[in-house]
């Protein structure tokens, strides 16, 4: 495999244990990686559009995902080969930068693979043919800014946004319900959204999910949602105006630090140290009701003497609350969370117009809601579903919506779905690959075919004859120059995206576009695998 020779002729080893490896250079090396690159891109092209598939997966402990979202998937597919790893890594960085367009971008990756495999055949320099895509993916990028249209919107005014969120869920299993989980989506950004610094903390969103009901009772809590309960079943359901104390300290007698034992022989003896510890149980209520707390939060527990105290007190009490509830309820009412009971202080409680206990359906599960907070800068998004695979769906979905709106608060422009930016950029790209002397202009018409890939996806998915349909819709944007024809997928009967409503984010696009050029360019600078071979 690497072998030199000296110059007696005698051969020496370059690489330890070369019998063990296995080892591809040259042109192989580069048609394996860019099989295993398109191997991926064919897995997720039937899921892209709002006809595509959902895709099943069983993951290593039984449990089951089903999702059409391609990060999703790619995530719990656990991959093995190398390069078919740098496909996950693409889908995954779209997700985390955009959020959404993660089945795209690896459609758009694939395709570029494909393209660049022809040329390569060709007899074409590996490095000529990933010049060639950089220079084209900038002349899309600049395409994209130039048919872009910006929107204007603001608090009252947001159906841009919910028409944006809806593209993005048509595309998924909830597509029956998508305008009011759009709203829902926006109305919760606009409600975290600074929109003076154009910035939205997602973070503050909290999305919950319980299982029953019907997708259509999913809704938006001004608040926060807790999955606790009062800790007493006789402690009032209802507070209104209330004071929460929101407490990380144990409700309890202090215990000494150090190891201690106590001699108890008499009957007064023990009537006295019980007598301490309800004298102790009683001051702690007390200082909790002198502050005005009408509500407390605990992190910890309470036993059970404390809670009857609390109930006799008349001062609703909620335990084991996990810490990042606590952070948010805190932020939501403008309280403090509060370490030691010494530091409790009427500054420190929380506001909150109404707490209440809700029950499900026929079970015994209750939640608290907290709303009409003082600060309502945290939200809840809260969903309902027949079964647990639809509810975690819904949350990928809603979490893809939520960060559609939330790019659209940062960059105003959209530029049109449906295929109809990919067919605008691949004419563009098309028509510039003549002013490029040398190689490189095969790689920029390469690089203009495989942006048709996602227009044909869409149309192969969607049942309709995908040369045909692309190439209709191609003549019809040439002849008019308007690039908002795309693929008609729900057959509406109009190809005007306008019409349809289908919009995307610009920054979406272009990031999608960019990254899939960077990964082909580094599988295509590939020339030698060396690996361990597997047996």
């Amino acid at each position: 495999m690497a072998l030199a020779f000296d110059e007696f002729g005698r051969p020496f080893i370059i690489l330890r244990e070369q019998d063990q490896k296995t080892r591809l250079r040259g042109i192989d090396a580069q048609k394996a990686n860019i099989a295993a690159g398109k191997a991926v891109a064919r897995i997720l092209r039937s899921s892209l559009g709002p006809k595509g598939m959902d895709k099943m997966l069983q993951g290593p402990d039984g449990d089951v995902t089903i999702t059409n979202d391609g990060a999703t998937i790619l995530e719990q597919m656990d991959v093995d080969n190398q390069i078919a790893k740098l496909m996950v890594e693409l889908s995954r960085s779209q997700d985390y930068e955009i959020g959404d367009g993660t089945t795209g971008v690896v459609v758009m990756a694939g395709a570029l693979l494909e393209q660049a495999e022809r040329q390569l055949d060709r007899g074409i320099h590996p490095i000529r043919v990933a010049e060639g895509y950089e220079m084209a993916s900038r002349v899309a990028v600049e395409h994209l800014e130039r048919i872009s249209q910006k929107f204007e919107f603001d608090n009252d005014n947001y159906e841009p946004l919910v028409q944006t969120c809806m593209t993005t869920l048509s595309s998924k299993i909830v597509n029956r319900c998508k305008r009011s989980l759009a709203e829902i989506a926006v109305k919760a950004v606009l409600a975290v959204a600074d929109l003076e610094r154009k910035d939205v903390n997602l973070d503050l969103i909290k999305i919950e999910g319980k299982v029953g009901g019907n997708l259509e009772d999913t809704e938006l809590i001004y608040g926060i949602l807790v999955d606790k309960d009062m800790s007493h079943p006789q402690m009032p359901k209802q507070i209104e105006d209330a004071h929460i104390a929101i407490l990380t300290c144990p409700f309890e007698p202090p215990k000494p630090k150090t190891k201690h034992k106590v001699d108890i022989d008499t009957v007064e003896k023990f009537e006295t140290l019980r007598k301490q510890e309800q004298q102790y149980f009683d001051e702690m209520v007390q200082k909790c009701k002198d502050v005005g707390a009408t509500l407390v939060i605990c992190q910890w527990g309470f036993d059970d003497e404390a809670n009857h105290l609390l109930m006799h007190r008349n001062l609703p009490a909620v335990r084991w609350v996990g810490g990042v509830e606590l952070e948010l309820i805190a932020i939501a009412t403008g309280g403090r969370i509060v370490p030691r009971f010494q530091e409790l202080t009427a500054e420190k409680l929380g506001k909150a117009g109404m707490v209440r206990e809700k029950s499900f359906g026929t079970t015994k599960e209750r939640m608290l809601y907290i709303e009409h907070c003082a600060n309502s800068k945290a939200v809840t998004i809260f969903i309902r579903g027949g079964n647990k695979m639809m509810i975690e769906e819904t949350k990928r979905s809603i979490h893809d919506a939520l960060c559609v709106a939330r790019n659209l608060i940062r960059n105003k422009s959209i530029v049109y779905g449906g295929g109809a930016a990919e067919i605008a950029c691949s004419l563009a790209v098309d028509a510039a690959a003549d002013k490029y002397p040398g190689v490189e202009q095969y790689a920029i018409r390469a690089f203009a075919e495989a942006l048709d890939s996602v227009p044909m996806a869409l149309a192969e998915n969607s049942g309709l004859q995908p040369i045909e349909t692309l190439s209709a819709v191609k003549s019809q944007q040439l002849k008019e120059n308007i690039p908002f024809y795309g693929i008609d997928c729900n057959d509406v009967g109009t190809n005007d995206m306008r019409e349809q409503n289908v919009f995307e984010t610009l920054i979406g696009k272009q990031q999608q576009i960019l990254l899939a050029t960077q990964v082909v360019k580094m599988i295509l600078k590939i020339d030698d695998v060396i690996s361990n071979s597997e047996y």
